[in-house]
């Protein structure tokens, strides 16, 4: 089968088109479009909790400063991961991965981490709201794209919220009690 050009949608994302690949994943482009949305702009959250997250883990000083300071490199790792995945089902169904840092200052959701903060439960708390925050975002973008018919997305989302959900529970019980 002859590969056919990109379809091209006259949609402003940051000031470019939007370009829709053709795919063999028999999701209707229009409903494509909005879960590309969706995905982009999770993309973005997840971008920008991972930096605010290793903006932690190089920043916090204290008594519990090594044991957060692992605690916060490996749930970066899991926002890595998350990224690279939600980046990827976007291309997969033939849009564009929104991922520059730019991108993600730019839409990102979460609020701005406080650049003053030192003490590793000041970062723990700080991390607890942003994080609890994203995977609220997830539960949200699982019921939505389940609604438009891609359950592959959904799953994803399922995925990325019980990382999250269990990377909130490591740093809430610091804080808990």
């Amino acid at each position: 089968m002859a590969q056919k050009a990109p379809l091209r949608m006259e949609k402003k994302n940051g000031g470019a088109n939007a370009t829709i690949f053709e795919t063999r994943i028999d999701i209707d482009q229009s409903k494509r479009t909005k879960i590309i949305a969706i995905l982009n702009a999770r993309l973005a959250d997840t971008f920008d909790m991972m930096s605010q997250t290793k903006f932690a883990h190089w920043n916090v000083k204290g008594n519990d400063f090594y044991q957060v300071h692992l605690l916060f490199d490996q749930i970066a790792e899991h926002l890595e991961d998350g990224v690279d995945k939600i980046a990827e089902r976007a291309t997969a169904l033939g849009g564009r991965a929104q991922g520059t840092v730019r991108d993600a200052a730019a839409s990102s959701q979460l609020e701005e981490y406080p650049h003053d903060t030192v003490k590793g439960m000041d970062h723990v708390r700080e991390l607890s709201d942003r994080l609890g925050a994203l995977a609220n975002a997830y539960r949200e973008a699982i019921d939505a794209t389940d609604e438009l018919e891609d359950k592959g997305t959904a799953d994803l989302f399922t995925e990325l919220v019980r990382q999250a959900d269990q990377d909130l529970y490591f740093l809430e019980s610091h804080i808990q009690i």
